[in-house]
């Protein structure tokens, strides 16, 4: 039996920093990974920015600076192929580019599905004739016939488009879907089906909708990720495009936890605040406040007096079940202790 190839590790290839990336901060070179965000979310915007910026060099975004150029094949299996075009156009003015010259491909085949070996065929036979720096598949929920939460079901799919990016040296963006509702805690555990999805990515990209408009963070495997972008949809000159906020002004960044908020009113207040005042400067539900203070009051961080709760080196000392002072120091009053269990007011609803 024939054994596997193996290389020494001292003579493994090495990337020179211009190859890492396909575009700068935002996608690695030949990476495969995810652009996730709940419905509404203009991924599908995002996802023909980064087309028309790998195939006309322009900065994506007008902030991201391309690395490499090259071809790009997309499937847009929502969109009419007039919509599509449409939103191409105006992100070609909005880069200061020309659609008729970019080697943009558009799979106009009404149905591909990678759980058909046909169409992984047909697929397959499309990239090497083409030969893409970026491959877009848009979105993943229309691409197979498969249990998206079955680890079993999923694994294949994403491991034929892995094949695809080491055989012809090509990124893969699938576009996926993020569970409605999931605005808090990390983006890329908010998308919908199997946690391979989420690890599959080399470069992931999160978009997600708040008050104050559209939030992307960007997260790599093997580069610094980044946080909050602020981004909009911008119409200028009949160019609808995203771009990059440049004067966050009045643009709040991410939302404080709820142990910050808490934190925050209390170090802002020059008096204990009762749990009614907290709710109602913080924001937070009754039930996430309680568990909040109690968390912070096992910490040492917040204490409960009579008038309310305070940050604990901050505390007036009037408990009744405090340490009297040791003899000697001069004041016989009563001491906040660090350690003291937190009970919540009789204001808790």
């Amino acid at each position: 039996m024939k054994a596997l190839p193996v290389e020494r590790a001292c003579d493994l290839a090495v990337v020179p920093d211009e190859q890492k990336w396909l575009i700068e901060e935002l996608w690695a070179e030949q990476a495969v990974g995810i652009l996730g965000g709940e419905p509404k979310c203009c991924k599908s915007f995002l996802a023909l920015d980064m087309a028309v910026s790998v195939a006309s060099g322009a900065p994506c975004l007008r902030q991201f600076a391309v690395s490499r150029t090259g071809p790009v094949l997309l499937f847009p299996a929502e969109d009419s192929l007039s919509v599509v075009r449409e939103r191409l156009e105006g992100i070609c003015r909005a880069a200061g580019a020309r659609i008729e010259d970019l080697p943009i491909y558009v799979i106009t085949a009404p149905r591909l599905l990678l759980d058909v070996p046909q169409d992984r065929q047909r697929l397959r036979a499309t990239v090497e004739a083409i030969r893409p720096a970026l491959l877009v598949l848009d979105p993943f929920i229309r691409l197979h016939r498969a249990d998206e939460n079955a680890s079993k079901e999923v694994a294949p799919l994403l491991g034929y488009l892995r094949e695809l990016q080491r055989e012809f040296a090509t990124a893969v963006l699938l576009v996926h879907h993020a569970r409605k509702g999931s605005g808090k805690g990390r983006p890329g555990q908010a998308l919908r089906g199997s946690s391979d999805l989420h690890g599959w990515g080399d470069s992931n990209l999160y978009l997600r909708r708040k008050a104050q408009g559209l939030s992307l963070s960007i997260e790599q495997r093997a580069a610094p990720s980044r946080g909050h972008v602020p981004l909009e949809l911008v119409e200028a000159m009949d160019a609808l495009a995203l771009g990059v906020v440049e004067d966050p002004a009045g643009v709040e960044s991410e939302p404080a936890s709820a142990r910050e908020r808490v934190i925050e009113a209390l170090s802002l207040s020059e008096q204990p605040l009762s749990t009614q005042q907290l709710r109602k400067r913080c924001r937070i539900r009754t039930a996430t406040l309680c568990a909040t203070l109690a968390e912070l009051g096992r910490q040492g961080d917040v204490a409960h007096g009579p008038e309310g709760y305070a940050i604990a080196a901050a505390l007036p000392v009037s408990f009744p079940d405090a340490p009297i002072d040791p003899p000697g120091n001069g004041n016989g009053k009563l001491t906040q202790h660090a350690q003291l269990p937190l009970t919540l007011d009789h204001q808790v609803a």
